[in-house]
């Protein structure tokens, strides 16, 4: 063989050689960094209040995706079809998340549903936006849980700006004790090696004891599948609906509130036409009659990220309805409302629900 061509070959040998080592150690890596769960965990729950929630008034809950601090009015994000990876600042971060700390404070709920919330990320500059709710929210006044749903060591895409490190989950705050807290890990639609980079969602369930009752009030924070092809929303909604159907047989009162990433109504399509790529799925409420779908038509709860939101025509934007409640038939509902924050602060607007236990 020609010693210049024995050369070569060797050469791309050994470069092949170092990029599947290289490949390989990256997926230990992330591997090894990546959010491992099991169908149900146990959670801690912080705080210090021990009072039970009372039947015999109204209550109020709050779900808001808080978009982890970065997705404000100027933002697009680059898995919406925008370009931007990280929030525009830290300090803008910051600005952010006391924005939304402020707005909640002064609609004062008796709890709260927070979606993506980073705990440290490189898309948010590594604040821990937990923390920052606890020192916001005294410990005598809420009791709070957090359930990690995104998890990975570094993520390699976007290849001109790759997002990096995250750590982030989603995240209860109750004015009532909470006697009992779980991680229901939710059907994950993806395979490896995709499960490495996206989120393994969950529900996170609060079960909150009644005065003078054996019953239960049973919360669900969730935030369902964004980025599948339907299939890993129609298994993830099946296991929410069965959950909440055994504590709702059970005699329990049972709230669901979050990001749902789908909507409730076909009607709700026409207050906002459809302006991008992104369809958004209905679920079939007729399904659950024991249950109700709630959503407040007259305000959109979230917006896209295909652009930022202070560059474009507010009529021409694409608008959905994703954010809301699901209520067992032996709570009365008195009031749904989203507040409409004008996606300032992040990507979605907040919905305040009233409601009494029958």
């Amino acid at each position: 063989m020609n010693k210049v061509v024995k050369i070569i070959l060797i050469s791309f040998g050994s470069l092949i050689g170092v990029t599947v080592l290289a490949i390989g150690s990256f997926l230990a890596f992330a591997s090894a960094t990546e959010l491992k769960v099991s169908d149900i965990e146990k959670l801690q729950v912080d705080g210090n209040v021990t009072t039970k929630i009372d039947s015999s008034v109204d209550h109020s809950i709050l779900s808001w995706n808080i978009g982890y601090g970065a997705l404000d009015e100027n933002m697009d994000c680059h898995l919406d079809g925008g370009r931007q990876v990280y929030g525009s600042s830290y300090d803008k971060v910051i600005e952010n998340i006391n924005a939304i700390t402020t707005d909640i404070k002064n609609i004062n709920p008796d709890m709260f549903l927070l979606q993506e919330i980073d705990i440290d990320s490189r898309r948010s500059y590594n604040t821990n936006q937990r923390n920052m709710f606890i020192n916001s929210f005294s410990q005598d006044q809420y009791n709070n849980t957090l359930a990690l749903n995104f998890q990975a060591g570094f993520i390699p895409i976007p290849i001109y700006s790759p997002m990096g490190k995250v750590i982030s989950g989603i995240s209860t705050f109750s004015k009532y004790q909470v006697s009992y807290a779980e991680r229901r890990q939710l059907p994950i639609p993806f395979s490896w090696p995709m499960t490495l980079f996206n989120l393994k969602r969950c529900l996170l369930i609060n079960r909150i004891p009644i005065e003078g009752s054996e019953k239960e009030l049973i919360l669900v924070n969730l935030h369902l599948e964004a980025y599948d092809d339907g299939e890993g929303k129609a298994k993830q909604l099946k296991v929410l609906m069965d959950y909440l159907y055994e504590e709702r047989n059970k005699g329990n009162y049972v709230i669901a509130g979050g990001d749902f990433n789908q909507t409730f109504r076909e009607e709700y399509f026409s207050l906002y036409p459809k302006r991008n790529d992104w369809v958004c799925p209905v679920i079939d409420i007729t399904q659950y009659p024991e249950f109700s779908f709630l959503m407040d038509e007259t305000v959109p709860t979230c917006r896209s990220l295909n652009v930022p939101y202070s560059t474009l025509d507010k009529l021409k934007h694409q608008y959905y309805m994703l954010d809301g409640f699901i209520v067992s038939d032996n709570i009365t509902v008195n009031s749904v409302q989203t507040i409409d924050k004008d996606f300032k602060n992040t990507d979605h607007n907040p919905v305040l629900m009233n409601f009494k236990l029958n």
